[in-house]
């Protein structure tokens, strides 16, 4: 059974850095790009970062020059580093395997509150 899932949620505060990271099991992650996305109470799921996997990446506007989404293929896991983070950061936190033919893989989500 393929299964993503994501740790290293929690409070911080405005300003602050926290690290998530999304395990997978019954698959490589090595064979596919990698992601994180988001949502707020009340909004649409949004991009967060997404990596390649070849190691590009790209990360949506609002985070850029604030977090990084990194790989390591041998510990089967995805980061996402976010640093001086905003309230408005404030989401659940979800990790996704991107696949071309079968349905994509997601994670449960990890809550991340950011305080002032």
């Amino acid at each position: 059974q393929v299964q993503l899932v994501e740790s290293g949620g929690g409070l911080v505060e405005a300003g602050g850095s926290l690290r998530l990271s999304c395990v997978a099991s019954g698959i490589s992650i090595g064979l596919y790009p990698m992601g994180w996305y988001r949502q707020a109470p009340g909004k649409q799921r949004e991009l967060v970062a997404v990596i390649t996997k070849g190691g590009s990446t790209n990360l949506g506007d609002s985070v850029k020059g604030r977090f990084s989404i990194s790989r390591d293929n041998a510990k089967n896991t995805v980061y996402l580093q976010m640093n001086n983070v905003y309230l408005e950061d404030t989401a659940v936190y979800y990790c996704r395997l991107q696949r071309s033919v079968v349905p994509d893989v997601w994670g449960q989500g990890t809550q991340v509150t950011v305080s002032s």
